[in-house]
């Protein structure tokens, strides 16, 4: 990096207006100044390098914090972080769907690029090649402590092989960059319900073996179609296999029963791995991934929090993802590092009420608008499936404010190698800008001037922003999860169409024949970032 770099202005301004640096100028000796300037800017830098948290929530809406207008039930904890720092109306992920979302935040390049980076099945293998240079990566060369704490579904084990569950789970998120993980393997709707720290599944009883499968392992094994009687939740669509906790999932599996958890303490356990790591690592920078799992179904929060709303399981799930927030920032506030820490809030995609599960998310809706004021959710390429809270607090050096400038989660790489002065190889983060000057709330600095909007993958539906002008592409001329507020069903929409963002932002006005010319030029620029292979 330049020394006109973020942490090198820093220096230069700080250092030549201190009154340690014109004492020294008294000095003639070359040498003892140059050793000075330099134990000086040492110094700064290591004053300067933020602990960093990134917690990404699950299948959460734009409408669905009341610092983004929610009415109907509070998230005073986020609310704060966003009071005191940057709240972003323009703030995106990079897919409409978890594992590409997740896939491009850690390696900075669009998931769109890399076949076989869908929504990962049970026994998937690791969707990011270990040779890749990832995120946690940049970190751990920066100096900083890595861990993630929370959902994965990234996949585990190797290409054509997939995980080994009675053994090491590898490669997974230390064959990335990670020092260390607790994880959900995959989403809690698809099997096992088991943790995994590091390369083991926690507490798994080598005399119970873990089974996993696609096919029913025999006539007698009770799933959501034969048993359905004896479900807690009931299922909707496709949730239907392998009973555990009285929740019918995706897949099958058997055995390892003294490893397998509880839907409702998921929060809580998330909570107390990631506090227990913080305190183990405070001493040094660390960067901490926080992955909630809340809002994803099936929305079973814990009892302290079901009711806690008029909306149901999924809204009482917002208001524990608000907790478990809540419970890292007292952690901070404890250990004295509030202000040392620089916290990333976002979301993987946007929301979905029936999701699999009859669990009364669309029933109890009523007035509550997840997206806010914005076309589609989860699975949809309009606004509402990608444009998402998105929030960045420093006490101390980020302001309050809120910026309408455009950033996205595939950013948080390349804007946090410049943040840490950290050289990125270059053929790594291929899609990743540095809006780190936005992140950190400066009035000179520039967000991203297009982004890509993918769906899960595979089908060839994009959405593209350019500055305020948005396209849309459906080659089958069908849109998924146009309005969330109803069930999840295919919408006849025409092959590409063009909104100005400026004037609709709820893309409700097609306005391509007349404005062919941008209709034209936009459809140009997104066949070439498809075909390019990179946009930095």
């Amino acid at each position: 990096m330049t020394d006109k770099g973020f942490l090198g202005r820093e220096f230069a301004e700080r250092l030549a207006g201190s009154s340690r640096f014109l004492y020294l100028m008294k000095f003639r000796s070359l040498p003892f100044l140059l050793i000075a300037f330099l134990a000086q800017t040492f110094s700064l830098v290591a004053a300067e390098k933020p602990n960093v948290i990134l917690i990404m929530a699950d299948d959460l809406g734009y409408g669905d914090l009341s610092c983004y207008g929610a009415k109907t039930f509070q998230t005073p904890n986020i609310d704060k972080l966003a009071a005191q720092g940057q709240r972003f109306t323009h703030g995106y992920c990079s897919a409409s769907t978890c594992t590409p979302t997740r896939y491009s935040l850690l390696t900075g390049t669009y998931a769109f690029r890399t076949p076989g980076t869908g929504i990962a099945p049970p026994n998937g293998h690791l969707v990011i090649d270990p040779d890749t240079f990832t995120l946690p990566d940049l970190m751990q060369k920066a100096g900083y402590q890595t861990a993630v704490v929370g959902k994965w579904h990234l996949g585990l084990g190797e290409k054509g092989k997939g995980p080994d569950w009675n053994g090491d789970l590898k490669p997974g998120p230390k064959e990335i960059g990670f020092h260390y993980n607790f994880l959900l393997p995959t989403t809690n709707d698809r099997v096992p319900q088991v943790y995994v720290e590091n390369h083991r599944v926690l507490n798994l009883d080598p005399k119970d073996p873990l089974w996993v499968g696609k096919r029913k392992p025999d006539p007698s094994h009770i799933t959501g179609k034969t048993h359905r009687d004896q479900l807690k939740m009931d299922w909707s669509h496709g949730h239907n296999g392998t009973i555990h906790n009285g929740i019918s999932r995706i897949g099958f599996y058997t055995g390892g029963q003294t490893a397998r958890f509880r839907d409702e303490d998921l929060a809580d356990k998330w909570v107390e791995k990631s506090v227990e790591w913080i305190e183990k690592n405070r001493e040094k920078p660390f960067f901490l991934f926080y992955a909630s799992h809340d809002l994803h179904v099936p929305r079973i929060p814990h009892e302290r929090f079901q009711g806690v709303t008029p909306h149901g399981f999924r809204a009482d799930s917002i208001v524990q993802l608000d907790w478990t927030v809540g419970e890292i920032m007292k952690a901070l506030d404890r250990l004295k590092l509030t202000e040392k820490t620089l916290v990333i809030f976002c979301s993987d995609n946007g929301p979905v009420m029936d999701d699999g599960y009859q669990d009364d998310a669309l029933e109890k809706l009523g007035a509550h608008k997840a997206s806010g004021p914005f076309k589609g959710g989860k699975y949809s390429v309009y606004e509402g499936g990608t444009r998402t809270p998105f929030v960045t607090s420093w006490p101390g050096r980020i302001p309050a404010g809120v910026s309408e400038k455009m950033v996205c989660t595939i950013d948080v790489a390349t804007s946090l190698a410049r943040l840490t002065e950290t050289a990125i190889p270059k053929d790594a983060f291929l899609d990743s800008f540095d809006v780190s000057d936005v992140l950190l709330g400066k009035k000179e600095g520039k967000g991203r001037g297009h982004l890509v909007q993918q769906d899960n993958g595979g089908r060839g539906v994009f959405g593209y922003r350019s500055g305020e002008w948005k396209l849309t592409h459906h080659p089958k001329r069908k849109a998924r999860n146009t309005t969330v507020e109803q069930k999840l069903k295919n919408v006849p929409v025409p092959e590409y169409q063009l909104f100005l963002l400026s004037e609709d932002p709820a893309e409700q006005n097609d306005v391509a024949e007349a404005n062919p010319a941008v209709l034209s030029r936009l459809k140009s620029e997104l066949r070439e970032l498809l075909e390019q292979g990179r946009s930095r």
